[in-house]
């Protein structure tokens, strides 16, 4: 049965900024079964307590016996290394799978602006310490954001990104790349969701996950960014400005006003018989909007979907509320 567009938002809050490793800004949830029971909420966070000057976020991890009360974890999950261009300034959006005698994270990674985004990967065999795998998994064409990975009944496996494809570059979307062993990754033809279908996504998607719902009935959850209205003046992003380093402690607070600038983003479903075709379904989340109510008045994005033992899916996601502050929030099927 596929999943609709009738989540209801859970009470109070997942995660919040809190500490300095997270302080400053706090997104990009991505949630697993812990080995030993309850769940492992791992997410992206900058704060003062950064590993060095030039870092402009990592991942930390938070666990929970119910899936809605976390306590976070000390430490780094994983941290950007200097010494590897494409890795330098920021890890983000981790997807982790059980694989063999561990689990292997996925996640975008960020050098300098003027470097394009990647897929890249690490290994864990407890979910705490983590080993980057050598090299880049994935890269669409230009810049390539906000990985998924997603089993198929194969025994193959199916990395949802966004990115761009060679045919169509100046389009951009939910492109996709299969493999056979989790490392090396085929780039599979056009689009599965293409930016700029109607208003709300004229800033493009930002991460999308599948869920195999059974029956040959595939679903899909995906955030997209709608513009700031014309003549807005928007400050600009400090990832994409080729003058910031982030060795500043505002790093985050000039990242939050550029997020506040006027952008909204949601939370959107779509439909495939086969995980390739999508066809665009309702709205999911759509927060009040500026100066609204709500963890998610102006953006929720990022989504991370795990089933539930009475089958009902829950579903985490970054939330920014009207005072520009970022932090995890909940929704569950009906």
């Amino acid at each position: 049965m596929r999943i609709t567009y009738n989540w209801q938002r859970e009470p109070g809050i997942r995660l919040v900024p809190s500490r300095d490793l997270d302080s400053g800004k706090l997104q990009g949830p991505c949630v697993v079964r812990k080995p030993d029971g309850g769940f492992r909420l791992f997410y992206t966070a900058v704060g003062p307590g950064k590993p060095f000057p030039n870092c402009q976020g990592y991942i930390l991890s938070a666990v929970s016996d119910d899936g809605v009360n976390f306590e976070k974890e000390p430490g780094f999950r994983l941290t950007p290394q200097r010494d590897i261009p494409h890795m330098s300034r920021r890890v983000l959006v981790p997807s982790i799978i059980s694989v063999g005698n561990g689990w292997r994270m996925y996640f975008e990674s960020r050098g300098p602006a003027d470097r394009p985004f990647v897929i890249c990967s690490a290994f864990s065999i407890d979910q705490l310490a983590w080993e980057l795998e050598d090299g880049i998994r994935f890269q669409a064409t230009g810049s390539t954001g906000g990985p998924r990975y997603l089993e198929l009944p194969d025994g193959r496996g199916r990395l949802y990104c966004c990115g761009a494809t060679p045919e169509e570059p100046e389009t951009g979307g939910v492109v996709s790349a299969i493999t056979t062993d989790g490392l090396n990754f085929d780039m599979e033809p056009g689009y599965r969701i293409r930016n700029k279908q109607h208003g709300y996504d004229s800033g493009g998607c930002t991460a999308a996950q599948v869920v195999a719902t059974g029956d040959g009935d595939w679903s899909m959850v995906f955030s997209t960014w709608q513009d700031a209205p014309p003549g807005a003046d928007v400050p600009p992003h400090p990832s994409i400005d080729l003058e910031a380093d982030g060795s500043s402690a505002d790093f985050a607070v000039a990242s939050i006003a550029s997020d506040m600038g006027g952008y909204r983003s949601r939370i959107f479903m779509a439909y495939s018989m086969d995980g390739l075709v999508w066809e665009h379904g309702e709205c999911a989340v759509d927060g009040a909007g500026y100066g609204g109510d709500g963890a998610d008045a102006v953006h929720a994005e990022d989504m991370s979907v795990i089933r539930l033992e009475d089958g009902r899916y829950r579903m985490y996601y970054a939330a920014c509320d009207k005072d520009g502050i970022w932090s995890v929030t909940s929704a569950v099927t009906t």
